[in-house]
């Protein structure tokens, strides 16, 4: 029999009524997290129809009402938008007297840090940014995704208590970044996981041109082991004909991508000079193979412009 002392729901902090506002991938995810955390969901606005059918699995029996009567009903308001509507969303709730004072306002842009929210600010409320360093898919499954996820979190320092529980009571892991360093923080996240859709995107579709009947189950392993070796060991971590200074091979994939697929040249080309760059300075690229490889590359870039 366990001997752990389980917490008294009774000792948790109070719980809020929870509104969205903008029913995208995530702040459905986020409000039926905080769900379970014991809070409730009152009333969310989407306008696509694929908002709308999104906020009716991930919240079902939650009212669909306009952003106005979101923070009418709701103590906690998710604003779940795109990063360039959030500005002029912040500036209209403040205008037209949707805020109240005392009320928390989250936004989840990785963009913004809090200041994004001064208008709201200035008539009361009070200013969390919580972005969720996930990738959403829009379905139930990002509820679970959220166990151990980190978040960046950015407030005023009198909420930092409050933002870090919020994030614990969705089941991930606060983390905290500087207002002035939250569009680095996101370019970051941006160039790791953005990119590396592409890139596994490309490497599919080449790998079909092969002949692959299966590249997805192909590169599964491959990719896994990378991935782990990567965030193990760092620059250590690199292999491959760039790390190892094959000149030729290299001309050779040039050349082939060229004929194939031309679209993919560029990039190959751009990342190939960082890994040349980062194996270099890390000693894992001998410098008399490095001329050469760089030559290449150099080469393929002058092709490109012709």
């Amino acid at each position: 029999m366990s001997t752990v002392q389980q917490p008294d729901p009774r000792d948790r902090p109070a719980r809020l009524t929870v509104g969205v506002v903008g029913a995208g991938r995530v702040g459905p995810a986020l409000a039926a997290s905080l769900q379970l955390a014991g809070h409730r969901p009152v009333a969310v606005s989407g306008v696509s129809d694929a908002s709308r059918r999104r906020a009716a699995q991930m919240l079902p029996d939650i009212p669909l009402v306009t952003p106005a009567e979101v923070l009418e009903r709701a103590e906690l308001v998710l604003l779940t938008v795109p990063d360039d509507a959030l500005p002029d969303l912040v500036e209209g709730l403040a205008a037209t007297g949707a805020v109240r004072p005392g009320q928390l306002l989250v936004h989840t842009s990785g963009r913004y840090g809090a200041k994004v929210l001064d208008p709201a600010l200035r008539v009361g409320a009070l200013p969390l940014a919580l972005h969720p360093a996930m990738t959403f898919t829009g379905t139930p499954v990002d509820v679970q995704r959220l166990a151990g996820c980190s978040f960046g979190v950015t407030a005023p320092d009198e909420l930092r208590l409050a933002a870090e529980a919020l994030v614990i009571e969705m089941g991930g892991e606060p983390e905290w970044i500087a207002e002035e360093s939250r569009p680095l923080y996101h370019a970051a996240l941006a160039l790791g996981a953005n990119h590396l859709v592409t890139l596994v995107a490309q490497s599919m579709e080449l790998l079909r041109t092969a002949g692959v009947e299966a590249p997805d189950r192909m590169l599964g392993p491959l990719l896994g082991a990378a991935l782990d070796n990567a965030l193990r060991s760092g620059d250590a971590a690199l292999t491959g004909p760039v790390a190892r200074g094959d000149a030729g091979t290299v001309a050779a994939h040039v050349t082939e991508l060229r004929t194939h697929a031309p679209g993919a040249v560029a990039g190959y080309l751009a990342m190939a000079r960082a890994t040349a760059d980062r194996a270099l300075a890390h000693g894992l690229l001998k410098p008399e193979l490095a001329e050469d490889l760089l030559g290449v590359l150099a080469h393929g870039t002058e092709g490109d412009a012709g």
